[in-house]
């Protein structure tokens, strides 16, 4: 029996952590459950899965969410730092599924105690990576990635044969635009960016897979992840997004990891590891997928990728600003108020005027973020 605790229960990865959570009843104990402001979801789901600490973030909510849990033995609590509590707290695995830099101190939080963590938070890693992983190299915590593809090549990622890596190579739905023109895309609207045709997901990481900034943020991701140069990094399209990612080696083996797209898969990996556990959805029969399709992406209509790569070679605070911009920017089109097109082009203007030294705390990695996202919105304001 594992203790757990779910930062950003939430959110879509939350909420499919608790789904299978409850498909396994006596297998977990659930310690902490932790949201933003959606605390009549919280609360549902503390009822069922008698946490023995809750968190919101927003203080305004405490008092509607300890009466609807008024009588239940389970501590509430309310703001930031009761957020970095239930990352503090002693546990077997904590779920760290809270969106953006809002995730960084609970989840450095959990590492400094020794805690395995599964990061389902491409910011923390983008943003801090080299500070994260000595923070890992001192307590001795686990980093399992929940990300699809993060989690695909985790499963099939030889530690022993390292030095035989030849290639990590990430694979790229595509997203909703990748037939479309250049032309065509700098007309699109939110409704139409947010319509993934495989996944199901929140609105930032949908517009990410529109533009492809989220394979950006998984190239850095990955660079730091698994201790490899970009150079060794590639990016595939591929529209089925059967493949999740795969990796390959000197000797001319290249090893995948395939499943249908549904992120209960990698989150069950994470919950269950190093075992795996039985979970209810569909059995990929590759007889009836048929065609699988890979392609590389066209590099002028999905810049983002350059970007990326251009941000871990200028190292110092490139990977934070290329990861604050970019979300400023989404909510931004988001908004009404740029074009789908201007996303990249915003986060390009950041990366040109806002390269620093690198942070050397978490403390310097939350100013330098911040900094960055006034200075984006400065842009869009003007």
């Amino acid at each position: 029996m594992k203790t757990i605790s779910i930062l950003g229960s939430t959110g879509s990865v939350g909420c499919a952590t608790v789904e299978l959570i409850k498909e396994m009843p006596g297998d977990y104990v659930v310690d902490s459950l932790t949201a933003h402001q959606n605390w009549q979801l919280l609360a549902e789901q503390a009822k069922i899965l008698k946490p023995r600490y809750v968190a919101v973030s927003k203080h305004e909510y405490y008092q509607p969410l300890k009466s609807a849990l008024f009588g239940q033995n389970t501590q509430v609590a309310s703001g930031e730092k009761a957020i970095i509590e239930a990352g503090e707290r002693e546990v077997d695995l904590l779920m760290a599924a809270i969106v953006g830099t809002a995730g960084l101190l609970p989840t450095v939080a959990a590492i400094r105690k020794g805690t395995t963590v599964a990061l389902a938070n491409k910011e923390c890693l983008v943003s801090s990576g080299e500070i994260l992983i000595k923070e890992l190299d001192k307590s001795k915590a686990k980093l399992l990635p929940v990300d699809s593809e993060h989690n695909a090549i985790f499963q099939v990622f030889e530690n022993h044969n390292k030095s035989h890596l030849d290639r990590l190579i990430l694979t790229a739905s595509g997203g909703p635009f990748r037939d479309c023109s250049l032309e065509e895309m700098k007309e699109k609207s939110p409704k139409e960016a947010l319509a993934h045709p495989n996944w199901n997901m929140g609105n930032k990481i949908s517009i990410d897979s529109a533009t492809m900034m989220n394979k950006g943020l998984e190239i850095i991701e990955a660079h730091y992840l698994f201790g490899v140069k970009e150079s060794v990094i590639d990016v595939v399209i591929h529209p089925q997004s059967i493949v999740h990612s795969l990796v390959s080696y000197l000797d001319g083996s290249v090893l995948a990891q395939l499943a249908h797209p549904d992120m209960k898969i990698p989150i069950a990996y994470t919950l269950s590891w190093p075992n795996r556990m039985n979970i209810n959805v569909p059995r990929l029969d590759l007889s009836k997928v048929g065609l699988l399709e890979f392609y590389d992406p066209d590099k002028d209509k999905f810049p983002a990728l350059r970007l990326a790569r251009e941000s871990i070679k200028s190292g110092g605070s490139a990977c934070l600003a290329f990861n604050a911009a970019n979300e400023i920017a989404v909510a931004a089109f988001l908004a009404g108020k740029i074009r789908f097109t201007d996303i990249v082009t915003l986060v390009e203007k950041v990366l040109e005027k806002n390269i620093k030294a690198g942070p050397k705390s978490i403390e310097e990695v939350i100013l330098m973020d911040n900094e960055v996202r006034k200075y984006t919105e400065s842009i869009v304001g003007a």
